[in-house]
């Protein structure tokens, strides 16, 4: 339990705790609402209460000494108010079914009217900045409930932005610089008091606080996302229903969307939005015959926004290309169309190269060589046709010229600019595929967000109609694009350009199958499949998919069925996302910044495991040698150097390998020593497989618990952490 309370030098406001105050209000609300019960009702039971005492004579025991015209006038009377009562409940039942039903007919109309409404700007993206602001709400709301963040401290903020982060000091410094040129108050602060034996500590709220303008910004854009979710399903399936259903379908799945909620330093909280933009920005150019410059500009801007904060993104671009080739094979895309946006990836790559001071991945990836190839088969397309081959080994030649020479491109690029060694998504999945196993994959792949996909996973899918819709329409394109390829085999230029229109249900639907591969191999990555599916359950309105069932029967009864059943469960998930009720703490981890910070040198330099070597860094600003971006060769080489103290090697060789990394103090964290998420993932088997020669070996780890000594000495030590001096 944390309470706000006033000190000097800091705002007097005394503030109680959200926990304690929302039990409050729940206390007061059932105490509020017990004699409005009692009493409201004695008034509007008056009538019925008549109606009822009047038949109260007719008791057996209460007819004895009557007479028979008194018992018939009895009788005529009872039957007189039993009519009555009749048709006081008939008016009152049928008036509720009344209501309901206009109720209901009135919610259909608005399906029917949102379903015929088209694409237009004003309303669309009134909805659209709605929808943005609810989703806003919805995480801000989330994590404050899981992490209490509003009353941590500084440090524990800052102990919270573990593992991976991209660095916006750069707004802030700017934002915050405004508002004191203007004397605008940036943040307030105040004394939290914390259940002993944690002591009191400070905790600021506002743009001026850097964690709190840090959350901030991710969730804002994140927010905007959902509104670009409305504006891109609107658009794909032609009506502001369809945005409605892509919205509507994830939240209901939100679980399985994102985890921006929980963890908001991840890289891909700053990157996903933009491929979001990116994939709507690509289905306006796919659809419209004729685009202007800026729509391909956007492109390549999307692309750069894309691709800088996170490693694994041109994997993802380069699935992108994997389904926009083939439709150019087979004549889905114009020759000139396509090879204008290969032009604009190929500058986005450029663009990000130069931004990254000369980052060779950019250039030796999966996605940067088939864009040379492409760009290659675009420009020697018409020498191909020269062969006089039939259409079907047309398309053949140029499939395999471009799988074969994206591969062999790659490797030559690889070697030439020496960047074999750098781990990518794509190695992550050959090693899924193959089996392969080496230390730097093990410490991706026994992560549980890097294994596979749960086997619930589907079947939360399916209990929110998201899995069943999508399959339905996925069916209805691959059977309409297999009778569309079926004809081009036998018809003319003419016809085959009639025939083969509306390429973006084909790329989203290629799209789909590269999404699925990956997330079943990787789990972290139904960050893409999830809300691709969300897009794709829009197209449940289109007619250029249903037009024909359009004609046969009222579809808006079909679609509100369809949200009375997603509802279900999804209403369900939201409340469960909203019962998490939580606090950050970490008392182990506050009591070794703590230590650092004031029983070391400025300029100690540290090495740990690689989450908290990021706290150590950010909270203190010592020298580390590693740290969680693992891609880099060299900072994997150091790491692994690091983390050969979780291995069987002796003491004196890796106390004379972190002095080569000119190490002053290690981290030792007890829990390393024995965690295993699942077999063969825990430090020490990780180990054995890298190094077999130790095998027979103890584990270092044991001894240095027990006694580091003569090559270490243990400085400090809590439940969780050891500091241990090189010597």
């Amino acid at each position: 339990m944390r309470k706000w309370s006033g000190k000097r030098g800091i705002s007097s406001k005394k503030l109680h705790s959200p926990r304690s105050t929302q039990s409050r209000r729940r206390r007061r609300a059932t105490g509020a609402g017990e004699p409005e019960f009692e009493e409201e009702p004695k008034e509007e039971m008056k009538e019925p209460e008549l109606l009822l005492s009047a038949g109260r004579g007719i008791l057996p025991g209460g007819a004895r000494g009557y007479s028979p015209r008194r018992t018939r006038n009895l009788n005529a009377r009872n039957a007189q108010n039993c009519m009555k009562l009749e048709m006081v409940t008939k008016t009152v039942l049928l008036g509720r079914f009344q209501f309901l039903s206009a109720f209901v007919e009135q919610l259909r109309n608005k399906v029917h009217l949102l379903q015929r409404r088209p694409f237009t700007g004003r309303i669309t993206f009134g909805i659209a900045a709605f929808v943005s602001f609810l989703h806003w709400i919805h995480l801000i709301t989330l994590f404050e409930n899981d992490r209490h963040f509003s009353h941590l401290s500084s440090l524990e903020r800052e102990m919270t932005f573990r593992t991976e982060m991209v660095i916006i000091a750069f707004w802030y410094r700017s934002v915050v610089g405004i508002m004191n040129s203007f004397g605008l108050e940036t943040k307030t602060c105040w004394n939290v008091t914390r259940v002993e034996p944690l002591n009191e500590v400070q905790s600021c709220e506002g743009l001026g606080d850097p964690a709190c303008f840090y959350v901030g910004v991710i969730f804002v854009l994140n927010g905007m996302m959902m509104g670009l979710f409305f504006v891109y399903g609107a658009y794909l399936s032609g009506t502001q229903l369809g945005g409605l259903i892509t919205v509507l379908c994830y939240f209901f799945n939100h679980g399985e969307a994102t985890r921006v909620m929980w963890t908001p330093p991840l890289r891909e909280s700053f990157s996903y939005p933009f491929l979001v933009l990116q994939m709507y920005i690509l289905t306006l150019i796919l659809r419209t015959s004729n685009n202007s410059k800026k729509h391909f500009v956007a492109l390549c801007l999307s692309n750069v926004a894309f691709m800088l904060p996170w490693q694994f993104a041109q994997f993802i671009l380069f699935t992108q290309i994997a389904s926009l080739f083939p439709m150019y094979v087979v004549g889905y895309i114009e020759p000139t169309k396509f090879q204008k946006i290969i032009y604009m990836n190929m500058i986005s790559v450029l663009l990000c190269f130069v931004l990254m001071f000369g980052n060779p991945m950019y250039l030796s990836s999966y996605y940067s060589s088939s864009l040379l190839m492409t760009l290659v088969i675009i420009l020697k397309r018409n020498k191909i046709q020269r062969f006089g081959v039939s259409e079907l080994h047309f398309w053949l030649i140029q499939g395999c010229a471009w799988f074969c020479g994206t591969i062999i491109l790659k490797f030559l690029t690889s070697k030439i600019l020496g960047v074999s060694d750098h781990v990518r998504l794509s190695d992550l999945i050959a090693a899924r595929i193959l089996r392969y196993t080496d230390f730097d994959t093990l410490i991706y792949t026994c992560a549980p967000e890097f294994d596979f996909m749960e086997k619930a996973t589907p079947l939360r899918y399916t209990k929110t109609l998201l899995l069943p819709v999508v399959m339905v329409i996925t069916y209805f394109i691959f059977k309409k694009a297999f009778r569309d390829i079926l004809c081009v085999l036998s018809a003319n230029t003419y016809l085959r350009k009639q025939l083969l229109e509306h390429g973006e249900l084909i790329f989203h639907t290629l799209q789909l199958f590269a999404f699925t591969s990956l997330a079943i191999l990787i789990m972290r990555l139904k960050l893409f499949l999830t809300p691709h599916m969300c897009i794709m359950a829009s197209l449940i309105c289109s007619r250029r998919l249903f037009g024909w069932l359009f004609c046969r029967l009222r579809f808006e009864n079909v679609v509100f069925g369809i949200l009375t059943v997603m509802s279900i469960q999804g209403c369900a998930n939201l409340h469960n996302q909203w019962s998490i009720i939580g606090e950050f703490n970490n008392l182990p981890q506050e009591e070794l910044i703590q230590w650092v910070r004031y029983n070391t040198r400025p300029d100690a330099v540290f090495a740990g495991a690689m989450p908290t070597m990021a706290s150590v860094k950010l909270s203190t600003l010592h020298p580390i040698v590693n740290h969680p971006h693992y891609e880099d060769a060299d900072l994997r080489a150091r790491t692994k150097t690091v983390y050969s103290a979780y291995s069987r090697k002796s003491a004196k060789e890796v106390r004379d390998k972190l002095l080569e990394l000119h190490v002053n103090y290690y981290i030792l964290e007890e829990a390393w020593c024995v965690v295993r998420t699942k077999p063969g993932c825990s430090m020490l088997e990780i180990w054995d497989v890298e190094d077999p020669s130790n095998s027979a070996n103890p584990p270092l780890c044991s001894v240095l618990l027990k006694d580091a000594r003569p090559y270490f000495t243990t400085v400090f030590q809590n439940s969780m952490y050891r500091v241990l001096k090189v010597n």
